[in-house]
């Protein structure tokens, strides 16, 4: 075949410039895509040799070499795969042959190339990545078990033509000579070069090697350095890749230091892990995962635009570590990796987006950790604690987020209580087997920690009637309960909203009649409250949920507590306007000296103050601010004066 000079398709020239201008943000990719594409066709060679040796040519060393030469500034990238015919080289360099290839290309120009990824790798997408690198792409193969003078050389410098023409190769394989250029003979250094492969090409399954040169004293006969002897340039061979991906082995050849040293080598990681999934999936979507949890939370964990600790390889070729849709934002504890063998990948090979099947392996995943995590609990409940009191608030998220796991996430979570000892948790299982008799509701109070919730007289009934009441103390809590209403048939109830009646049949009738009394020995005072904190307060009313103390504030049914209050301000967010009820305790001596104080003289200006008193010690107990400080605590003083006045005769 004489020389000849063919122009690209269009299509190719387009496709060609978007790989050059767009879609590649990181260059250092170009050399991934070439190792790559040379394990693959070693891979091949390897299959056809398994019924023709002869393909093998008497070299079944298989190996890719990079041989970079700062002189001419070239980097080669040479290997002993399967190589190409003319006719090969053609179809899958300078034509597209595949109408969705065309397809493609047409949604790109009428749309953001980011936002549509296209699975095309097969169509020749990673060769034409040197060109970001290189102004001058020569290419020279043979095919497996094909005469030397059948040999292609195939050569472009991306301006919309190539040349190719039959040339002589010794060996079968494919050579990928780039002229770099000017600005990007970085890729020509020893360092740089190794960084490549270490990150992107590590695990590659053939041995990525280089002529590495090191200048050495000369040894004597005993190994001393010989003195005086000046230097000499000793080239080696090395390889670059470890080429051990674990992942791939069979768990049972893997000791657990083996596993160890893995997790602390991706996590950067001191500590063991707390528990190692190391699986394969089959089926309509086929991977292998080496999946950690730590023992503890990274200092990072909140942090908004930290990475996802899941990296994704494909058939052992790295492609990220920040794949947004792998792993759910409620397990981006995880540390590990994922392998496809057979996950088609977009144009960028970079920027992996959402795709059918990341969404399938998502779902594997998923489910695999929840279910480990489950019996983590069943199984070692001691491991299980010791893993929630580390990660518990993050994997709540996946409750308010993650709907079709919520049934087996619910299961998954634990909580303080009012019967728990401090840093001891329960089940909503263990709840709902040990409710008081005629309990019908799982009853949970919200707030910033235990110490405070204890205290907190939205309580006080739960106890007397020896009602258990969840402490939820995370912030994500608030958001948990709006996606877990219920659980095994009981609604979830929050201790400070709506009102509350725990009694039973016999006790409302009783209750009732004692409510309508209180009515009205203190209906007009409530008014008169009423009135005075109309600007503060939704409405002023009896409580069933007091009995020791004087007051409290609480919210409507779905109305925002104080504790979503403080949560949205800590955020930085507005705060709606809202109006609690203030409930005041039948049973208090302090009302009935109101009632007394507001008969003897409705007029009394003590009363308006008595007022102010009422409401900021409710805003007290509930933890949240008072509007006037100093003016509280000068009502304080003077109660205190007048009322020790009375008590000395002075």
């Amino acid at each position: 075949m004489s020389k000849t000079v063919k122009k690209f398709e269009t299509e190719v020239q387009q496709l060609l410039d978007l790989v050059i201008h767009s879609l590649y943000s990181n260059r250092d990719i170009f050399l991934r895509e070439l190792i790559s594409n040379s394990s693959d066709a070693i891979d091949k060679v390897r299959f056809e040799s398994h019924s023709n040796m002869a393909v093998l040519e008497g070299d079944p060393e298989f190996k890719i070499k990079l041989i970079p030469d700062k002189e001419a500034g070239t980097l080669t990238i040479r290997d002993n795969g399967v190589g190409m015919t003319a006719e090969e080289v053609e179809r899958n360099i300078g034509t597209i042959a595949h109408s969705g290839t065309k397809a493609f290309l047409t949604n790109l120009k009428e749309q953001n190339v980011a936002e549509h990824p296209e699975l095309i790798g097969q169509f020749g997408v990673g060769f034409y990545a040197s060109f970001m690198v290189a102004d001058r792409v020569i290419l020279v193969t043979r095919r497996a078990g094909h005469d030397r003078d059948a040999g292609v050389r195939w050569e472009s410098t991306g301006d919309g033509s190539y040349t190719i023409e039959a040339c002589d190769k010794a060996g079968r394989g494919t050579e990928i000579t780039l002229h770099l250029k000017e600005d990007l003979k970085e890729y020509l250094d020893e360092w740089r070069i190794r960084s490549i492969v270490k990150k992107y090409s590590d695990y590659v399954q053939y041995p990525v090697v280089m002529d590495v040169t090191r200048t050495e004293v000369p040894k004597g006969v005993n190994g001393e350095e010989i003195e005086g002897a000046g230097t000499i340039e000793k080239t080696e061979e090395e390889t670059l890749n470890s080429m051990q991906a674990i992942w791939t082995r069979a768990k049972s050849e893997i000791s657990e230091e083996e596993y160890v040293e893995f997790y602390k080598h991706i996590s950067h990681d001191f500590d063991k892990p707390l528990k190692t999934i190391h699986y394969a999936a089959e089926g309509t979507s086929e991977f292998k995962a080496l999946l950690y949890i730590p023992a503890h939370k990274p200092f990072d964990l909140f942090y908004p635009d930290r990475k996802r600790g899941v990296q994704l390889y494909v058939r052992r070729v790295f492609i990220t570590d920040n794949c947004e849709h792998l792993v759910p934002e409620y397990l981006r504890f995880m540390k590990g990796v994922v392998d496809s063998s057979d996950l088609p990948l977009n144009v960028s090979r970079e920027i992996l987006q959402e795709d059918v099947q990341i969404k399938r392996i998502q779902k594997n995943l998923v489910g695999k950790v929840l279910s480990t995590l489950g019996e983590m609990k069943e199984k070692e409940p001691e491991e299980y604690c010791s893993f929630y009191q580390e990660f518990g608030p993050v994997l709540k998220e996946g409750v308010h987020f993650d709907y079709a796991n919520r049934d087996k996430l619910q299961e998954l979570l634990l909580f303080e209580s009012t019967t728990t000892e401090a840093g001891a948790f329960v089940s909503l299982e263990e709840y709902t087997e040990r409710m008081a008799e005629g309990q019908q509701e799982i009853y949970y109070i919200t707030g910033t920690s235990r110490a405070a919730l204890e205290q907190s007289p939205h309580l006080e009934i739960f106890r007397k009637k020896g009602y258990e009441v969840l402490f939820l103390t995370d912030p994500v809590d608030e958001w948990v309960v709006q996606g877990l209403t219920e659980y095994a048939g009981k609604k979830l109830k929050a201790a400070d909203r709506g009102d509350v009646s725990l009694a039973s049949d016999e006790e409302k009738k009783e209750q009732e009649a004692k409510q309508e009394e209180a009515a009205k020995q203190y209906g007009a005072l409530l008014q008169f409250i009423n009135g005075k904190l109309a600007d503060r307060i939704k409405e002023v009313r009896l409580s069933n949920r007091l009995t020791d103390s004087a007051c409290c504030l609480v919210a409507d049914e779905y109305g925002m507590n104080a504790n979503m209050e403080r949560i949205l301000r800590a955020m930085n967010q507005e705060v709606p306007d809202s109006k609690r009820i203030l409930e005041l305790n039948p049973d208090h001596p302090l009302l009935q000296v109101l009632t007394a104080i507001y008969e003897k003289d409705q007029a009394n200006p003590r009363l308006a103050d008595y007022c102010d008193l009422l409401y900021d010690q409710a805003l007290l107990t509930e933890g949240s601010p008072i509007k006037d400080p100093l003016r509280f605590t000068r009502l304080v003083s003077e109660l205190m004066v007048s009322d020790g006045k009375t008590l000395t005769g002075r």
